[in-house]
């Protein structure tokens, strides 16, 4: 299974994530980094990269991230981060919703984010760094929520800042000891035009109208900000994170059929191209199609099969078709979507139920510039060792998440993080699987079953 990806990605591109961080997120009690930006002295695989001019200085974005761990290590919870704080920001508040549809139960109720060894509050941090268009948005925001499942807490928001091409465009901080919020908004000329009128005329006075209506369980950034100073600024970092972040945090197909929005209307465009590539990856399933049986009915999946001569008969498609099939039909429009729009696509368990071969043909889409045209970004986690190959990723493209057998912390680190010189060396020409399996890197559990059944087994009796 050595799959060479080539591609030569050194061009203009208009949106990339740069970098996601966070804190005291369940297992991540210390702050964790998530960078999709070269680590320096990587050399080799340039078709990973994506290479952009900001400001005079060239930036380079990975194409692809891949997580590795052991079992309850915390990959999930890296990707369920990147998923709530997309969650918070869109409905921009930190009250909880009810949703029975999110898979990602502390994205709606956010007494589960705190970690749960802390006797008292600290607050959890998410951050994240990226690219759109001509400007560099970095949005920090932290968020007091109490200890683990205290839900009655009066949640805040403590800090939140507003950074555009280095430029900090406003920053929030609530003092609970003095019971006071401060507001700093700052138009630099990067985005002065993008300010209402109101607040280029008087911004103190605009300032002082955000403060008074400022509810703490809100985010300043589609509230007060949007409605006061910029709407455009607003709309410009939030459709961001409604369409250029798309994350799959479950695997489970019903859930990823619910993603689609408006699927009876989407039918034709998923059924044609779906049943093609499922055609082309050589999977012997019956044509699939999206129906509704009433006007507000929402479409399903279902099995097209024929049925004696002549007769095809509809059947719901997962009462037919394999977990593995459904599961690729319902994530590649995800794929597809990224593509077509240079979205980052960011998907928990990604090889499950999905054939080594299959998945090494997805990833290759994004490491090929004739078909990566818009510059999507792929980042997952996986369990699946051939991706560990030189001739694949990069070394900073390879993430590890470890966890701490005493204190039951995680932590996030990168195969680049080790160097290239000294006792911890690791080399391009070396092989990252076995090192990896021998547990040199980290981020693998030894599991040895047979002292459990040693004990329940006499010696040399019968079972």
């Amino acid at each position: 299974m050595d799959m060479i990806l080539k591609k030569d990605c050194k061009m203009e591109a208009p949106d990339m994530l740069l970098e996601f961080r966070f804190q005291n997120y369940k297992s991540f009690l210390d702050e964790a980094t998530l960078s999709m930006t070269a680590a320096p002295k990587q050399k080799g695989l340039d078709y990973s990269l994506f290479v952009k001019k900001h400001k005079g200085k060239e930036i380079k974005a990975l194409c692809s991230s891949v997580i590795y761990g052991s079992n309850a290590a915390g990959k999930t919870t890296v990707i369920g981060a990147m998923d709530t704080f997309r969650s918070i920001v869109m409905r921009g508040n930190i009250r909880n919703v009810e949703d029975s549809n999110s898979p990602n139960l502390a994205s709606t109720k956010l007494e589960f984010i705190p970690n749960n060894t802390l006797a008292e509050s600290k607050p959890v941090r998410f951050a994240i760094d990226f690219l759109i268009d001509k400007y560099r948005i970095q949005y920090n925001l932290a968020l007091d929520l109490g200890t683990f499942l205290d839900s009655q807490y009066k949640r805040r928001v403590v800090e939140e800042k507003l950074f555009i091409n280095d430029y900090l465009t406003f920053e929030r901080i609530d003092y609970p000891d003095m019971k006071a919020v401060t507001l700093n908004v700052n138009a630099n000329r990067d985005v002065l035009s993008m300010f209402s009128d109101a607040a280029k005329k008087d911004s103190a006075s605009a300032e002082m109208i955000a403060i008074d209506g400022m509810d703490r369980e809100e985010l300043f950034l589609t509230n007060g900000f949007k409605l006061i100073f910029s709407q455009k600024l607003s709309k410009l970092v939030t459709d961001w994170f409604a369409n250029q972040l798309i994350v799959i945090y479950c695997t489970d197909p019903a859930y990823l059929e619910h993603r689609f929005s408006e699927p009876k209307q989407n039918s034709s465009y998923v059924s044609d191209t779906i049943n093609e590539a499922v055609k082309l990856f050589g999977v012997n399933a019956n044509p699939l199609d999206y129906q509704a049986r009433g006007r507000d009915e929402k479409a399903k999946l279902v099995s097209l099969v024929k049925s004696g001569i002549g007769n095809v008969k509809t059947l719901p498609a997962e009462a037919y078709e394999s977990f593995g099939t459904l599961r690729f039909i319902n994530l590649f429009p995800f794929v597809m979507r990224a593509l077509e729009t240079g979205a980052t696509l960011v998907v928990d368990e990604f090889d499950s139920s999905i054939h080594p071969v299959v998945l090494l043909n997805i990833i290759n889409l994004f490491h090929n510039d004739e078909v990566n045209t818009k510059h999507a970004q792929l980042i997952f986690n996986t369990h699946d060792t051939d991706f560990l190959n030189a001739n694949m990723v990069r070394r900073d493209e390879i993430k590890f998440v470890d966890r701490d057998a005493k204190t039951h912390y995680s932590t996030l680190f990168t195969l680049s993080d080790f160097g290239t010189s000294g006792e911890n060396a690791v080399r391009k020409s070396e092989d990252f699987r076995t090192r990896y399996l021998e547990g040199l890197y980290g981020g693998i559990a030894e599991a040895d079953f047979s002292p459990l059944f040693e004990k329940r087994v006499p010696s040399g009796g019968e079972v």
